[in-house]
């Protein structure tokens, strides 16, 4: 059983994804939240291994909810997605760097919340390669950035560097396969052992570290 916690501070949006959820064999609702500061508590308390996360909140915002809860060790296997009303909000990039996985917007068709919620809870990003290429062009256009490469990337092969830039670029397994020249099976293996490597909790933190650390220009 897939645990949710909802944090939205719109009482007509918990209500429609509860609703939503709740008629789901494989998903149960556990906890809900109107703010930041309450959502912590939830998540905490239930330890639920996803969060649908609002960004705008009142007080503790939804970004401050997810920076908590992404550096709490006892939440490590929670994953939270966010919701917003916007593909390209500057707190989505925020919210990805301090371990997201992912966004959806808050008009994405039911079942695609739904694939979404199962996607993540087996620790998979919900960044499809589309998404992850314009988060990349947004976060090139901005002023030059100050590059904080990651402690353990001396750790990669020369190959799993080259990975990681590719994940970053947005191109997917198979994309990287044709790339390199290589099986998508080789690809993956690549992918997950730069992800074990640099402790990425799923493919869209690797894709903050790849940006991050200089590999994708």
């Amino acid at each position: 059983m897939i645990t949710v916690v909802i944090a939205d501070d719109q009482d007509l949006v918990r209500m429609g994804l509860r609703t939503l959820l709740q008629h789901e064999d494989d998903i149960t609702v556990v906890g809900e939240a109107a703010d930041g500061l309450d959502a912590l508590v939830a998540t905490r308390r239930e330890r639920p291994d996803v969060v649908l996360m609002d960004i705008r909140m009142p007080g503790v915002d939804g970004l401050e909810a997810v920076k908590r809860i992404a550096a709490d060790p006892a939440l490590s296997a929670t994953r939270v997605i966010v919701l917003t009303t916007f593909e390209i909000d500057e707190y989505v990039f925020e919210a990805l760097r301090h371990g997201a996985s992912g966004f959806l917007l808050k008009d994405t068709r039911p079942t695609a919340i739904l694939e979404a919620i199962r996607v993540v809870r087996q620790g998979q990003a919900l960044l499809s390669p589309s998404v992850t290429r314009r988060v990349v062009r947004e976060l090139s256009g901005r002023p030059p950035r100050v590059l904080k490469p990651h402690p353990h990337l001396d750790r990669l092969t020369n190959r799993e560097r080259e990975v990681v830039a590719l994940v970053g670029e947005g191109l997917s397994n198979d994309e990287i396969a044709d790339r390199l020249v290589v099986s998508t099976a080789t690809a993956r293996t690549h992918v997950s052992r730069a992800m074990v490597k640099l402790a990425a909790r799923d493919r869209a933190q690797l894709v903050v570290f790849a940006y991050q650390s200089g590999l994708v220009a």
